[in-house]
């Protein structure tokens, strides 16, 4: 019986190298990595992310998993998926751990954490729209190339400004895929997996049926709102003086139409002359709220996105105002019904 086992471990381990293109490393490498988790940098429902340093001194962020029960199938698929990835705009895995209820995975360390510290109500600096429009064309990049450039279609599901990080020249990688799905390019709908995400950037479809299928579209909503959500941090007083007026109103920003009327009309009545700003601010607006089309079928796919951001102003339409019958619940601030990983650095 011990050498059955033995050789069904060793087949196992064999079965990991040729299934997932990474380093993998022992539970007490990754403690020697870790300094035995002394700098912790994030928590979240998936687990807790922590500083590391490899030998030849590059820093990484290390994920340890909760405990968990089985064989470790859905964490192995999940690495494996994952690790045939490569774009700029993807967070880099650097290796993984497997060893008995243990689970670890290790990645790039990215020095200026997540989007949330830039955007937030409390963020010590604000970025100009230039920034934030490149930021936007990134995430926009990186969730193409999951839709459309991967071999399996990778749907996120939890798209949010927590699992945005940035690198020191605020090039943005799309990280954390706990909640992240597998299907066939052909099967553009997906079965019904539950409630996931976090409330504020979760599509209608996720919440009701009614409003059509799961799909690749779930992740074009959440994009959506989270780029509305950069603007209304670039706009805080104004965001501020809404949302206080109307509890709504940063769910499903009402505020923003009415702004775009505002601009169009005064522009009617001014020079008509728009400014380099003014056309980014507003190019992300119309972009944002096509993606947040109650309707799925009526969102852009996420390589039709791309060429929005990257074209020019006037060939935009401005779209319809959905139509939401969902509780409304604040931006930020904002809870996950899956579990909320609301570290900066997570995979």
């Amino acid at each position: 019986m011990w050498c059955t086992k033995k050789t069904s471990d060793d087949l196992r381990q064999h079965d990991l190298k040729a299934l997932i293109p990474l380093k993998q490393y022992s539970y007490a490498q990754v403690k020697i990595i870790t300094k035995s988790f002394v700098e912790r940098v994030g928590k979240g429902g998936f687990g807790t992310v922590y500083r590391g340093t490899l030998c030849d001194g590059r820093s990484v962020a290390v994920k340890i998993l909760k405990d968990s029960k089985g064989n470790g199938e859905d964490f192995i698929n999940e690495v494996a998926s994952i690790s045939k990835t490569s774009h700029v705009n993807i967070v880099d895995l650097l290796g993984f751990c497997v060893e008995g209820s243990k689970r670890a995975i290790l990645y790039e360390f990215l020095e200026n954490g997540s989007l949330d510290r830039f955007i937030s109500k409390n963020a010590s600096m604000s970025l100009d729209w230039m920034t934030l429009h490149n930021i936007s064309l990134g995430i926009a990049r990186g969730l193409e190339y999951l839709h459309h450039g991967c071999k399996a279609r990778i749907v996120h599901f939890d798209i949010k400004p927590h699992n945005i990080l940035l690198d020191e020249n605020l090039c943005p990688k799309v990280s954390d895929f706990g909640l992240a799905k597998l299907c066939k390019k052909k099967e553009s709908i997906l079965s019904p997996l539950g409630t996931r995400g976090t409330i504020g950037y979760i599509a209608p479809e996720v919440f009701s049926r009614m409003y059509g299928s799961v799909s690749h579209k779930s992740d074009v909503y959440s994009y959506g709102m989270l780029v509305l959500e950069m603007i209304g941090a670039r706009n805080k007083e104004r965001a501020d003086q809404n949302s206080a007026s109307n509890a709504s109103s940063m769910y499903f920003p009402d505020w923003i139409y009415k702004d775009l009327e505002k601009g169009e009309n005064e522009r009617l009545k001014g020079s008509g002359i728009i400014s380099e700003e003014e056309e980014i601010a507003k190019k992300m607006t119309l972009v944002g709220l096509w993606c947040i089309q109650s309707s799925p079928s009526d969102r852009p796919p996420m390589n039709r996105v791309v060429e929005m951001m990257e074209g020019n102003l006037d060939a935009l339409e401005v779209p319809p105002r959905p139509v939401l019958q969902i509780p409304p619940a604040p931006l930020q601030d904002s809870s996950t019904l899956s579990e909320d990983v609301s570290a900066s650095t997570e995979v």
